[in-house]
Order: structure tokens, then C-alpha cells, then sequence
């Protein structure tokens, strides 16, 4: 699995338009091996990411939890915490 793709469900504030189309842009270039892709593939590039973007938004609408949402701060507090124990 790719390291860059972070979890998106369950987070308050809830993940944005933006952080959804760069987790599907991640995606698209793990799958294709390129991050950017020849004119000759740029259109179905472009296409599949905008299908995998609707298909996640469409995937973290339809999600159920009973756990309260995560706080945003406070869980890229701990990745930088343990990042920092990691390379000190």
C-alpha cells in the first residue's frame, strides 16, 4: 500500500474535495507507474482519476461508524511524534 495515502473516513472536520482528488491522484499514478503520464495517456489519466474521485466520495458518504470522529490536530500530532522518534 502506498505510505501517501492517508485515511480519509471519520474526521472532524470531514476530508475536503481537495484531499479526496489527491488520494485518487495517488492512486492513478501507484496503478499506471507514472506521475506523469504521456499526452498520448494524459486524457485517460485525467479520467480515471475523476472516476476514482467520485467513487470515494461516494465510498466515505455511504460509511458508518459508531466511534466519535477523529480529531485532525491531534492524529498528525502523533504521525509527526512518532516520524520524529523514527529519524532522531
Amino acid at each position: 500500500m502506498c505510505r501517501n495515502i492517508k485515511p480519509l473516513f471519520n474526521f472532524d472536520p470531514p476530508a475536503t474535495d481537495e484531499e479526496v482528488h489527491d488520494a485518487a491522484l495517488q492512486f492513478v499514478r501507484k496503478l499506471s507507474g507514472t506521475t506523469k503520464p504521456s499526452k498520448r495517456n494524459e486524457a485517460a489519466f485525467e479520467q480515471a482519476v475523476i472516476a476514482i474521485t467520485k467513487c470515494a466520495h461516494v465510498l466515505l458518504s455511504s460509511l458508518e461508524t459508531f466511534q466519535p470522529p477523529r480529531d485532525r490536530e491531534e492524529v498528525a500530532a502523533k504521525a509527526r511524534a512518532k516520524t520524529a522518534m523514527r529519524f532522531a
